[in-house]
């Protein structure tokens, strides 16, 4: 088949016959034995209203791992494909899809799949960006996230006290700087002393190190009144214990689940049964948040959102590897290496994976 023929491709350019992608073949908590690396897959074809997008940076979330357990949904069957955001530019497209856009233009996405070399997008759900940088990539998830669940539950408001947990992570950086731009006073926790120091150029006002500090502690002794909102990523103990340090009418939004977090030193576990008495005695409320049950807001959260990077009132922080034994995560192999590395937390900002150019042949 001559993509020629079907719709307009990237002419002079070397569009290969495969690729490389990375598929869950069996539903695990463990990443890597969830997902296999495809050498030689197809690269797919783009219908009518199609683009054919050559991925350049992926997202690595949570998520990744959540979905590759089957903790999101059960009832989804391997094979499937990995990963659920990047940012590249377009190769190849269908003939309506070229009303919209032009061949090499930058475009985002947040679809199933993302873990390739290519991937196919319906045009109406691709994102136009500025530029493929990998800095944009961050305000997909991570950033529409915060922005979403802070302005829906947070109901953030000058002087309220807002702590964010993961605070120098993926998402916890763009909670820290909108609950700052809400004139509100932050905490956030962290796990080193370099995390501790990005947070304070980013204008949090109270990070924690966990790792020599007791954050119970420090929230007793800084704030007897509790907290008003927590943002919190972690769960296991840390829940228990934030719960615990809401202030009359708090609010505590859980964003996800990373647990393994061990500070919680004489805090009482707050178990299903118990949770009620303690929300009750502070009219005090937990809530969740997924984005994909906001997507109606979504647009209006990253053109905001994109606005702010612009202008240079949003830092977007990348962790690309650089620091590891190992150097920059390069290719899609290094996705594996880079899911460990979040596990391990100890990225400060985003996770992002760069994909070479890959060198195959022609169609």
């Amino acid at each position: 088949m001559s993509y020629s023929h079907h719709f307009v491709d990237f002419q002079g350019s070397s569009i290969p016959s495969s690729m490389k992608k990375l598929v869950v073949t069996q539903l695990s908590p463990n990443f890597k034995k969830a997902v296999t690396l495809i050498p030689n897959a197809p690269v797919p074809v783009p219908g009518d209203g199609d683009l054919l997008i050559r991925n350049r940076f992926v997202g690595v979330n949570a998520s990744d791992i959540n979905f590759s357990s089957g903790r999101y949904d059960m009832s989804v069957k391997p094979p499937f494909d990995a990963g659920f955001e990047g940012i590249g530019e377009v190769v190849a497209m269908g003939l309506s899809a070229s009303k919209n856009y032009t061949i090499g233009q930058p475009v985002a996405y947040v679809t199933s799949g993302a873990f390739s070399e290519y991937i196919v997008v319906p045009a109406q759900h691709a994102i136009p960006v500025p530029s493929v940088k990998p800095e944009i990539l961050t305000l997909l998830i991570s950033g529409t996230t915060a922005y979403i669940s802070l302005k829906e539950m947070g109901k953030l408001s000058e002087g309220k006290k807002v702590l964010v947990t993961a605070a120098a992570g993926g998402t916890g950086q763009f909670a820290v700087q909108l609950a700052k731009k809400a004139k509100c006073y932050v905490i956030g926790t962290c796990s080193s002393e370099e995390k501790a120091g990005f947070l304070k150029s980013i204008n949090c006002d109270l990070p924690i190190n966990y790792k020599t500090e007791n954050v119970g502690s420090v929230l007793k002794k800084n704030f007897p009144e509790g907290v008003d909102v927590v943002y919190e990523s972690i769960g296991g103990e840390m829940f228990d214990m934030l719960v615990n340090c809401l202030a009359i009418n708090g609010r505590l939004i859980i964003i996800g689940f990373i647990s393994g977090y061990q500070s919680s030193h004489g805090i009482l576990p707050v178990k299903a049964s118990a949770l009620p008495a303690v929300l009750l005695r502070k009219s005090a409320s937990v809530q969740g948040f997924f984005l994909n049950h906001y997507l109606s807001q979504y647009k209006d959260a990253l053109i905001s959102l994109l606005k702010l990077y612009q202008s240079g009132e949003l830092v977007c922080e990348i962790d690309n590897g650089e620091l590891t034994p190992e150097g920059r995560f390069m290719g899609l192999e290094s996705v594996f290496r880079a899911v460990d590395y979040m596990y391990m937390g100890k990225n400060i900002g985003k996770i992002v994976v760069e994909l070479p150019h890959p060198v195959n042949s022609k169609l």
